[in-house]
């Protein structure tokens, strides 16, 4: 991320710019809980369009995103993903005659992280003039908190405009007997490890389950994957779980579907997980991805009148619907709306604006925007009038979220499956293609496996969603993601011409099938 330096203002009290108080209070425009890069943006955002900011952070600033998610994963399930690639390619394929080295696997992934050491990120910080608040904050009433250091120091900061919460999510480990103590692994040690364990037993079957299994089974252990349901990526095309599956049990990976852990243990030799099926399971370690949770728990939201714990439901605009006075934001997957990143900081970007616009010229209907950020020039009245798709309103949540899942063969979507958009009332057709079929698929790999398939919207003639699998097919869906924002229709859609000979060729097998 990058942004424009502000330099600090003259006020005392702080090091921050245009923060105020003694050692002990701060006060700021906004104060953004959390510094990932979702609470980055937020504060981004404002802070551009003139309003002085502080993000609290208890942990490093970067998120689970740089450290112990997306960047991590990517970096563990890159290298076999490029070995499977030449190996898929005559005359390449010569060339390859090992395996994957483990520790320059591990090594690399270290280096994505920075090996876990945040200075980088605090030096965007400063650059961009947002102060860091370091510690734990707790609401103590609208727009106050305490934030306790490491130490036990507190200090209390205030808002004098608005609080945004973009604290994110953590893992769920179910109520199974032993589970819990049994120190099992979640996203955060997995994406972490140190040493590859020689067996791994995974419990889930969405993004982060069959992510890990996949770069488990590279690195050389043997993965049994433990799925309650009767499919894998539930919420994406069955056909999409499908060909992951297949794939993963190819690749050696135990998969059992309508399986459950009963009991979990840690012994001297292992995890031992009694199965719903009868049978015992041991293995070195075991890694549970049965979901997430928003992370408000500790926030002190009963104090504004809030569950602790829960999801902060938020309108268009990110502002929190259960809070008066609309100084209360929450972004990313503390509201429950979002679960990527991506869509986190698109969320983040709409309630920086929003902020910027209704606050900083303050916070008086005419005041204009100054700085010089995006909304320079706008008005509270702006915002309130935002209409869908405008900059102040976060539209795409409802039905145009995409997202990729790293297995192999990936799997890239965005908007509603085929069952969404019936639920949703549509009239709708869907159309598939093999992808394997077009010429660029044959050119980047040797039979080539993979699908293409659309929803289209029968009346309006517009794609409503889209599904990928197959190798690399993550780079085709900001194509399918435009289609479905800018709601083009096929007949305008028809003259988006691929070029040849490209995997995305695709895109017009897709419409001659449909008729075009």
């Amino acid at each position: 991320m990058t942004a424009t330096p502000t330099p600090d203002s003259s006020a005392t009290g702080s090091t921050g710019r245009d923060g105020s108080g003694d050692a002990t209070e701060r006060t700021y425009d906004v104060v953004v809980l959390g510094a990932g890069a979702v609470g980055e943006n937020v504060a981004d955002r404002a802070g551009r369009g003139g309003l002085s900011v502080a993000i609290v952070e208890s942990e490093l600033v970067g998120g689970e995103c740089s450290y112990w998610a997306c960047m991590p994963s990517k970096a563990l399930l890159r290298p076999g993903a490029a070995l499977e690639a030449a190996r898929a390619v005559p005359g390449a394929d010569a060339a390859v005659t090992g395996t994957l080295d483990v520790p320059a696997v591990l090594a690399r992934r270290d280096s994505f992280t920075s090996d876990w050491d945040d200075s980088g990120q605090v030096e965007w910080l400063q650059s961009a003039g947002i102060e860091l608040v370091r510690g734990a904050a707790r609401f103590t009433g609208p727009r106050r908190l305490e934030v306790r250091d490491g130490d036990g120091a507190a200090t209390t900061v205030v808002a004098r405009h608005a609080v945004v919460v973009a604290t994110g999510s953590e893992p769920v480990i179910p109520d199974v007997p032993g589970l819990a103590t049994a120190r099992p692994w979640t996203s955060r040690e997995a994406t972490a490890a140190q040493e590859v364990p020689g067996s791994l037993a995974v419990v889930g079957g969405g993004v982060v389950a069959t992510e890990m299994a996949t770069a488990y089974a590279d690195l050389g252990a043997q993965v049994t994957l433990l799925v309650r349901g009767d499919g894998l990526l539930p919420g994406m095309e069955p056909f999409a779980g499908e060909a992951v599956a297949g794939a993963l049990t190819a690749r050696g990976v135990d998969v059992r579907f309508g399986t459950e852990a009963r009991r979990v243990r840690r012994a001297d030799d292992g995890v031992h997980l009694e199965l719903s099926s009868g049978d015992t399971l041991v293995a070195d370690e075991v890694l549970v991805a049965t979901g997430r949770r928003p992370r408000t728990a500790d926030l002190g939201l009963d104090t504004l009148g809030l569950e602790p714990g829960g999801a902060l439901e938020v309108d268009d605009s990110l502002r929190v619907t259960a809070v008066d006075d609309g100084w209360l934001y929450a972004t990313g997957d503390v509201t429950g709306r979002t679960a990527t990143t991506h869509q986190g900081k698109y969320d983040a970007r709409v309630a920086g604006d929003v902020i910027a616009a209704r606050f900083a010229g303050g916070g008086t209907d005419g005041a204009v925007v100054g700085g010089d950020g995006p909304t320079a020039g706008a008005t509270p009245s702006d915002v309130e009038g935002g209409a869908p798709w405008s900059r102040w309103r976060a539209t795409a949540d409802h039905a145009a979220v995409p997202q990729v899942v790293f297995t192999r063969p990936e799997v890239a979507a965005v908007g509603l499956t085929e069952a969404q958009a019936r639920d949703a009332g549509l009239p709708v057709r869907v159309v598939q293609y093999p992808i394997g079929s077009v010429a660029g698929a044959s050119l980047y790999a040797q039979g080539y496996e993979g699908t293409a398939s659309i929803v289209v919207d029968t009346d309006r003639e517009v794609v409503v969603g889209a599904t990928f699998v197959g190798p690399e097919v993550a780079e085709m869906l900001h194509a399918a993601t435009i289609a479905v924002v800018g709601q083009v229709p096929l007949s305008r859609l028809w003259h988006a011409v691929p070029s040849y000979p490209t995997v995305s060729e695709v895109w017009l097998r897709l419409l001659e099938s449909y008729g075009l």
